[in-house]
């Protein structure tokens, strides 16, 4: 259920006219109403260039796209784990829309999945519950203003991931380079998920001599198991 917390139905955010500077309409979407009462009372009110206005609350993902258009909030806070429609899902449907608000996830829930989730969605900003208030302000004002901003933790948690990934690739290639042509085909075969019989027929070889290339990768690159291969040729970019 979404709550009206204001009159005003204008979706500019904070928009100057006659000298009158309109606040920063902002939506809360939290199953928790003590969470979102906390975030009311953080935000609600707070003085400033835009001042900030809370003019909507929503305790579900799913009356969401309901609440943006009776609100028009220039920022929604979002939680990731909801009943029915999860944050994720929401924040995608509204980045959907012709002019849609910027969308602030707000969790307790750091796991890489979910940041990645979140942002590929559309969201401009990933913040831990646990993050000080003045700081939830000023990502609101900066979102708004059309600055990502992640907290200084999820920040190196991606960049963390981004090493491990550039290590994981150049461990992958170097690997393949050690092995000969015609068992990188074979690699490649099996990351397709191609059988014995599938490969041999597809390079013109014997399933025994399919086998035996399939074994020397398996000792050469010290893996237990097919799986093992096809996860290389992932890391490698091959597949």
């Amino acid at each position: 259920m979404a709550g009206d917390r204001t009159g005003d139905g204008t979706g500019d955010g904070a928009i100057r006219g006659a000298g009158v500077s309109r606040p920063l309409r902002v939506l809360l979407v939290d199953d928790d109403a003590l969470v979102r009462a906390g975030l009311a009372m953080m935000l609600d009110g707070v003085p400033g260039d835009p001042a900030i206005a809370v003019v909507g609350e929503v305790a579900d993902g799913e009356g969401v796209l309901a609440a943006a258009d009776a609100h028009a909030p220039a920022v929604v806070l979002m939680d990731v784990r909801m009943p029915r429609v999860d944050g994720i899902a929401a924040t995608r449907l509204l980045r959907r829309r012709a002019d849609p608000p910027e969308v602030i996830v707000l969790t307790t829930f750091d796991t890489d999945e979910n940041i990645l989730r979140a942002l590929r969605a559309g969201a401009s900003g990933f913040l831990l519950k646990d993050t000080p208030p003045a700081q939830i302000v000023d990502a609101v004002r900066r979102v708004a203003a059309g600055d990502p901003i992640l907290s200084p933790r999820i920040t190196r948690r991606l960049m963390d991931r981004t090493a491990a990934q550039a290590g994981a690739y150049q461990r992958a290639r170097e690997a393949m380079a050690g092995l000969t042509p015609r068992e990188r085909e074979v690699v490649l075969a099996v990351a397709r998920g191609a059988t014995n019989a599938e490969i041999a027929a597809e390079l013109f070889m014997s399933v025994a001599t399919v086998k035996a290339h399939v074994s020397s990768v398996l000792t050469k690159l010290a893996l237990g198991n097919r799986t093992q291969i096809a996860l290389l040729a992932h890391d490698a970019g091959l597949a």
